[in-house]
């Protein structure tokens, strides 16, 4: 059997074809996330709603509803082994997410329009639920250097993860401006339950609150992550979110013989 490590700008996953097998995801994400440290593992599968199906689950072994900078990995894992072309539609539990290949590495997937997304749910920090079941993600601007100081507000992000004004418990998103429509992003993840280099979901949900916000003219958003840039394009109507397009970096690390 064959595994791939992936990323996507340092959220790295192993990736494998299920289609037509019988596994037990959740062992195999244990087993093989603990291999090389990897933030989760996706599986394809057959679907009867889309080219294909995404398993997703995180490192700790739990389910996740879907994965931005996962999706894009496995559009590229899935273009490559010539089981799609350059287009391709994702089933997840969030929904379906359209992907399509830009270059030999870059991709863009459409995320899940928010099924809820609340301006104060605590404060000043925003709720957010990109797709139904949603992934759930808390955000909210530092005023600070949010690099320097990741190591200090550690306590602080994983308290909110657990925060109980998130029912589901929430990827912690704090982002700072550095530049019009230029942020930089720090992302505290539930299931890893630790810091990762980037969050695509995390980035499109930044976006949606800036977008409703008035604080995204041209509704482009530049995300700089700690393990690469990702670019946001976010679309609102009123107080609705009707288009997050997320592309950024892919690579194939490593391809394992399990």
């Amino acid at each position: 059997m064959q595994v791939y490590h992936m990323n996507g700008a340092g959220n790295d996953f192993m990736v494998m074809d299920a289609r037509g097998g019988k596994y037990d995801f959740h062992r195999l994400s244990l087993e093989l996330c603990k291999l090389t440290g990897a933030d989760g593992f996706m599986a394809i599968d057959h679907s009867e709603i889309a080219d294909f199906k995404l398993h997703f689950y995180n490192s700790d072994g739990s389910r996740g509803e879907m994965c931005g900078n996962g999706a894009r990995c496995i559009c590229r894992f899935a273009s490559d082994l010539g089981i799609v072309g350059d287009e391709m539609t994702v089933e997840t539990d969030a929904g379906p997410v359209p992907g399509w290949r830009i270059s030999e590495s870059q991709f863009r997937v459409k995320l899940n329009n928010p099924g809820i997304l609340d301006l104060h749910r605590k404060g000043n920090i925003a709720y957010v639920e990109l797709g139904n079941p949603g992934v759930p993600h808390a955000v909210a601007e530092y005023k600070g250097d949010l690099w320097a100081d990741a190591d200090c507000i550690w306590d602080h992000m994983m308290q909110l993860r657990h925060d109980p004004a998130f029912p589901k418990g929430a990827n912690v998103n704090f982002y700072q401006w550095v530049g019009e429509g230029e942020i930089r992003v720090l992302t505290f993840e539930r299931g890893v339950e630790d810091y990762t280099l980037a969050c695509g979901t995390g980035c499109g949900s930044i976006a949606s609150v800036l977008c409703l916000e008035g604080k995204l003219p041209g509704g482009r958003l530049l995300a700089h992550n700690r393990g690469g840039d990702l670019t946001v394009t976010a679309a609102c109507s009123g107080d609705a979110i009707t288009s997050i397009l997320l592309e950024g970096p892919t690579e194939v690390v490593k391809v394992y013989e399990i």
